[in-house]
């Protein structure tokens, strides 16, 4: 017998629209948007994807092969319905038939094999092919319309992997064409609603509605082709620039917006504000126990214990911040709740643990000392990956850890390539992140096995990776939640290698003639502006 996943099912997991219950007419010919965005791009090719802010232009460009709905569950989107074999190894898709990529080439099983294969040409994701992928045997064209895949072993995430980014779907002529395949941008094609072509950086990126789409993800608040004709982003990294650019009418959308400038949105009777947590993971510190200090767990407890988490939240973000307890994010199905309120805040137990570890001297800046060496504490941040008022973040918490345990927090915010080559050299002690994985587990793999791609903990735990093996194998959700606490419990509690701080949210203001905003299901980022358009 085989499970069959028909194509009735559904709610698109990436056009989040429909959730607004908005049922308006269609915009005018010729209507256009502009709408403010806190992160260029590092690429816009979407299966090189890593940003998780830069979802909402990806899925305006390319379509995945399902889309993943609020719940959990998966539904069509370029593949009509799919067939797993019962012993999950083998995964069926039938798909649409009615497809075209932006440069006229359709869209068959032939095409999606050739986007499989690709994460097999050495060098081009390393990190999706041995995370993601590191199940898939081979993609056979059984029909033009019909693929099979084939997996080595089962991999309860491998749909998950279907309707992420990652499986947004580029036209293989312009795999083989496109002048600069590692950042996308107008060269690389996809089969979404908007075309790209225009992008400047550091400025903007511009669209034009594709006049022959039909084939939105299941759910989707209308069909044909988008409502705007146009749509422009504008890269503005400052919030109050951003701000100020809506109030004063320069934009018409924006996202990103700070704590400090919430009031100012809700009192203005012209515009909106919608917010949505992120799903994946909370945004936390992740220790680096390969060397001195945090190769001794009483020093990463110290360091978290000496940090009032709640007052810096306040702080910072002024009430808008979702306290994190986990690596896991607060509206995962997975979350291990038993971990709220088990660290943190506890300023005796930070310095009799650092007491404890030898660091009981202290130099003339109050900062303690051992062997004449200072216990110093390293952060190198990526500037594209800043979001959230991070960097205001961190000082709050260097300041914490300095007053109440005299560590030495010294951050550093540089360019991709820096910040990359300090992981590389190993050269930090403190690496900070979020990821937007709309499956928890995906992000722990990531994350937490010693060959993961993100590891940058530098830690090491058999049990840990046979429990996110385990997860993966099975696709019985309540399975997963009890392997998933195991990890979480042990990640947070018994090896005390990641400090959560808080759950990322995403937030979208906008004048009230914008209608039909709103969140991607299944990650809370903006949704692509398919359904979006100007109304009275």
């Amino acid at each position: 017998m085989r499970r069959s996943i028909p194509a009735l099912l559904l709610i698109p997991a990436l056009l989040a629209l429909a959730a607004c219950g908005a049922q308006p007419a269609q915009s005018a010919p010729g209507t256009t948007l502009v709408w403010a965005i806190e992160t260029q791009p590092i690429t816009l090719n979407p299966q090189l994807w890593a940003q998780n802010k830069v979802r909402l232009l990806v899925f305006n460009q390319f379509d995945a092969l399902v889309s993943k709905a609020e719940d959990g569950t998966f539904r069509p989107w370029l593949a009509k319905s799919w067939q797993v074999s019962d012993d999950g190894l083998t995964y069926t898709l039938d798909l649409r038939d009615d497809v075209t990529f932006h440069d006229g080439t359709k869209f068959d099983a032939a095409a999606v094999k050739a986007n499989l294969d690709q994460f097999g040409v050495p060098g081009y994701n390393p990190a999706v092919a041995a995370i993601q992928l590191k199940a898939l045997d081979r993609a056979e064209v059984v029909s033009p319309y019909r693929l099979k895949i084939t997996l080595t072993e089962p991999d309860g995430l491998f749909l998950d992997f279907l309707a992420s980014p990652y499986a947004g779907q580029v036209s293989p002529k312009s795999l083989k064409s496109a002048k600069d395949l590692k950042f996308g941008g107008t060269d690389l094609v996809g089969t979404g609603p908007f075309i790209l072509d225009r992008y400047v950086q550091g400025q903007e990126i511009h669209y034009r509605r594709n006049p022959a789409y039909r084939w939105p993800p299941a759910g989707a608040a209308h069909q044909g082709p988008a409502h705007l004709s146009e749509l422009t982003y504008r890269f503005l990294p400052e919030a109050a620039v951003r701000v100020g650019a809506l109030t004063s009418g320069q934009v018409q959308v924006i996202e990103g917006v700070p704590a400090t400038e919430v009031t100012l949105i809700e009192k203005d009777p012209t515009l909106t504000l919608q917010t949505a947590l992120n799903s994946g993971t909370a945004y936390s510190y992740y220790f680096n126990t390969s060397h001195a200090p945090f190769d001794d767990q009483r020093v990463r407890e110290a360091f978290r214990e000496a940090v009032d988490v709640d007052a810096v939240l306040r702080s910072v973000y002024q009430g808008t911040a979702t306290r994190a307890w986990s690596i896991v994010g607060k509206n995962s199905p997975f979350y291990d709740t038993g971990l709220d309120g088990s660290f943190g805040g506890d300023l005796a137990k930070a310095n009799a643990l650092l007491d404890a570890a030898g660091w009981k001297e202290r130099d003339a800046e109050g900062f303690r000392v051992k062997d004449g060496k200072r216990l110093t504490v390293r952060e190198i941040a990526s500037a594209p990956f800043v979001r959230d008022r991070r960097d205001v973040l961190a000082q709050a918490i260097q300041a914490q850890v300095k007053q109440n345990a005299g560590i030495d927090f010294q951050v550093k915010i540089v360019d991709q390539g820096s910040a990359q080559k300090a992981i590389d050299d190993n050269e930090y002690e403190l690496f900070g992140n979020s990821r937007g994985d709309s499956d928890a587990g995906a992000a722990l793999n990531l994350i937490l096995p010693a060959e993961g791609a993100v590891n940058r903990t530098r830690f090491a735990d058999p049990q840990v990776e046979k429990w996110l093996a385990g997860a993966s194998a099975t696709s019985d959700q309540a399975e997963r939640k009890r392997l998933y606490a195991d990890v979480q419990r042990e990640a947070v509690l018994e090896d005390a290698i990641v400090f959560p701080l808080y759950v990322p949210a995403d937030q979208i203001a906008a004048q009230k003639t914008v209608q039909g905003l709103g969140f991607d299901p299944s990650s809370g980022t903006p949704a692509a502006a398919y359904d979006v358009r100007i109304g009275t």
